[in-house]
């Protein structure tokens, strides 16, 4: 009997791994024209005469709350030009991402055929992490003096768990988590599990557009942190349900367990020292996985499915 059901699950994974594959044939052959306009260098290049011309071709670079003179002395303040020198260095070219935001086009071209692929440019702005990426169907807009590297200089005031997310392997990652949530409905969240399961449907959202990125840059853990909510899943979920947190409507939960954080909050010392940040969006992605995998549903009708109908037909059990 055992070696039947063995058989079974061996012929339903491999038939899946073939239909997941003949997808990606498909999406490779999408046309998506994509050139990245880099501003970063257009605006420490150009000259005092040229501004007109860059503005010309910019204006929503350039607000209207300020005068030319504000812009002009940017270009020439000695923190905009060291920021314009050391982005330069760690994107001399930006090839690399290049090939990995046209394959996030492809995969959304794919899923949502309306997709437009808009204006992909780059920008300084003193590092205001806070909104690294902008997008809309016209304009795509990336800040890369927020990508220079964990360790970059810039970043050395900052806390840990923020710098860490500043790399550049995360951009399409956040790309694609801007796109989620223009695409998910976005309707109020009255307990933890209403809010585990948005921000897990975000990350089921990059595994379909991104997948060509690991686990860990999906959620921007570390390999060791990855490990760690893996290694710990069946804990954290006991303890959710033992503390009978899952439907409480306490507004303090999203920042123990949902919100960008050096740790989750279990308040329990040896636990919390070890725990990455996040772990209920973690566990909320399992759950819209298993969700995903034990029910036949298109991918667009998942994004705004019910929490509570993905929960009850999830049949979620970690292992």
């Amino acid at each position: 009997m055992r070696v039947y059901i063995f058989c079974v699950f061996v012929f339903f994974s491999l038939f899946s791994c073939e239909d997941d594959n003949k997808i990606e044939e498909e999406i490779s052959k999408i046309n998506v024209n994509l050139d990245v306009e880099r501003f970063d260098l257009a605006f420490s290049n150009t000259s005092k005469e040229d501004f007109p011309k860059l503005k010309e071709a910019y204006p929503f670079m350039f607000s209207n709350k300020y005068e030319d003179e504000f812009w002009l002395n940017r270009m020439t303040d000695t923190l905009d030009v060291l920021i314009a020198e050391k982005t330069r260095e760690v994107f001399p070219d930006f090839k690399d991402e290049t090939v990995e935001i046209k394959k996030m086009y492809q995969h959304l071209k794919y899923y949502f055929p309306d997709t437009k692929v808009p204006r992909i440019i780059t920008f300084n702005d003193r590092v205001v992490y806070q909104n690294r990426v902008f997008v809309t169907d016209t304009v795509t807009l990336i800040e890369l003096d927020t990508y220079l590297g964990k360790d970059h200089e810039f970043y050395q005031g900052m806390q840990k768990y923020i710098a860490s997310n500043m790399e550049s392997e995360y951009i399409v990652s956040d790309l694609s988590e801007a796109y989620a949530k223009k695409m998910i409905l976005d309707g109020k969240r009255k307990n933890l599990l209403e809010e585990m399961i948005y921000h897990g449907k975000i990350l089921y959202f990059k595994d379909m557009i991104i997948p060509f990125k690991t686990d860990a840059e999906k959620i921007k853990y570390t390999p060791e942190q990855i490990e760690w909510v893996k290694s710990n899943e069946e804990y954290i979920w006991r303890y959710f349900v033992d503390k009978e947190l899952l439907f409480s409507t306490d507004a303090k939960l999203p920042g123990r367990f949902i919100n960008p954080a050096p740790f989750s909050k279990f308040y329990l010392e040896q636990i919390d020292n070890e725990s990455p940040g996040r772990v209920g969006t973690y566990i909320g992605w399992q759950i819209v996985r298993s969700y995903a995998e034990k029910n036949d549903i298109d991918f667009v009708q998942l994004l705004n499915t019910p929490a509570q109908t993905i929960f009850n037909k999830a049949k979620y059990k970690p292992n």
